[in-house]
């Protein structure tokens, strides 16, 4: 069973901005390769930082997340060999936490700093607010039906738009709401709902959905009343019916 169940298994994954990784111990570059992966980057992998360079002029990434402990050679003299010909934001990702090593990793012209060991969902949310900085992650809408529909998802930014309006959900909410629009008129069961909610795999039981649920129905009747998008097939789960459906 892969690590993160692709909520859209049936449409082509958008493709937003490319994300190198520098990093020579695999459970660490495995880790983050699935997250940036999930959230449809494009993701180039090299385990040391002698061929950087060359991949960098060859085909130039969108934002690098750049180990310090490499074994051919010190992350922080690639960081400065980089900054050379290339602007592309740089995380530095290390084990050294003194603030002399943060200062020397800015000095040098890192735009982010990740302390090991670290929280998978931090990194991927500092790469998307750095991303958005510099203006270089494309917004990707879930499908190309989502205007037709009337609901919009942004799952870059985590911003949902339902009959002109802004929607407010929590994370979880969220996801749930991206799996159902990605399979409309589709049953989905409660535990195939289930393993899009969580990204740490937590132990919950089938009616934690029954709780979202009602939360996000609550929040899309406040957007368009008389509208229900989500539909209860008793025993089994439940089904995304788009508005234009009836």
């Amino acid at each position: 069973m892969p690590a993160f169940p692709d909520p859209h298994p049936n449409i082509p994954p958008v493709t937003t901005a490319h994300v190198l990784v520098v990093e020579d111990e695999p459970k660490i570059a495995g880790l983050l390769s699935d997250y940036l992966h999930r959230d449809h980057y494009t993701v180039s992998l090299l385990d040391s930082g002698q061929p950087v360079m060359d991949r960098l002029r060859a085909a130039p990434p969108n934002l690098i997340l750049l180990d310090i402990m490499l074994p051919d050679m010190d992350g922080m003299r690639l960081c400065r060999e980089i900054r050379q010909i290339s602007t592309v934001p740089i995380i530095m990702l290390t084990a050294r936490i003194e603030e002399a090593d943060r200062l020397r990793g800015f000095e040098l012209g890192a735009d982010d700093y990740v302390c090991k060991p670290f929280s998978p969902r931090e990194v991927m949310a500092r790469v998307r607010a750095l991303l958005r900085r510099a203006g270089q992650e494309s917004i990707p809408s879930t499908m190309s039906t989502g205007d037709t529909r009337g609901l919009y998802l942004e799952p870059t930014c985590h911003r949902a738009v339902f009959n002109g309006r802004e929607l407010t959900l929590t994370p979880v909410e969220f996801r749930l709401l991206q799996q159902l629009h990605g399979h409309p008129n589709t049953v989905l069961s409660r535990e195939s709902l289930l393993d899009s909610l969580y990204d740490d795999h937590r132990v919950v039981t089938a009616r934690t959905v029954d709780s979202h649920i009602k939360n996000l129905r609550r929040k899309l009747q406040v957007a368009a009343p008389g509208h229900r998008l989500i539909q209860a097939v008793y025993g089994v789960g439940y089904r995304f019916k788009p508005p234009q459906a009836g």
